[in-house]
This record gives C-alpha cells, structure tokens and sequence, in this order.
C-alpha cells in the first residue's frame, strides 16, 4: 500500500476513534447517518460513492475526496470513469476545483500501487 494512502487511512481512523469515544450524540448520529447513506437504496453504492465524490470536489474538502476516491476505487470505479466524475466536478464547480483534481489524481495514482 501506498504510504499516501495508509498515511490518509490510519490517521482517519485514528481520528475517528478518538472523536467518536467522547460518546456525543449527535455526532454518533451524524456518523451513522453518513454511513447509511451510502447503503444500496435506489441508487446502488457506486453511484452514490460517485456523487460524493463531485460534492467533495466542488466543495474543496480534500480529506473528503480522498476517502470517496479510495471507496470508488474499492467498488471498481474505472479510470475512464473517476476522470468522467473529475469533468463533471470541475464543469460544477470551476477552475478552482483543479488543485483539487490533481490531489485526486495523485491519491487514485497511489490506490493502484501494490
């Protein structure tokens, strides 16, 4: 694995734990709901992952993209089809979504090293 990418992984996680141990409700809730809903529904996964990948892009949120890129890459998203979604992001958001996109492209780079 990538140290780009268990770099981003372990200190998500590690993170995580320590935000989610204080035990706050709301924000268990807002975890929880966050998972769920990216549950297959009327959309299947994928698509969802894809559109929370746009959302983070055009909203700028670099941690956020990072994790929708790793879960795109987990559910089989093609190359073709992740710089499909980065043309989309930047059409939506603009020109200041390229920095973006090249943080993107570098972090899928590193999911398809051994």
């Amino acid at each position: 694995m990538s140290p780009l990418v268990a770099e981003f992984n372990e200190y998500r996680v590690k993170m995580n734990e320590v935000i989610l141990s204080k035990n706050n409700l709301v924000l268990k809730r807002l975890w929880n709901l966050d998972s769920n809903t990216y549950d297959e529904g009327a959309l299947p996964t994928k698509t969802k992952e894809m559109l929370g990948l746009v959302a983070s892009m055009v909203l700028r949120c670099d941690d956020c993209i990072k994790y929708h890129v790793g879960k795109c890459f987990e559910l089989g998203v093609t190359t073709a089809e992740l710089y499909e979604i980065f043309a989309v992001a930047n059409i939506v958001g603009g020109t200041i979504v390229i920095p973006h996109t090249r943080r993107a492209a570098e972090y899928w780079e590193a999911l398809q090293q051994p």
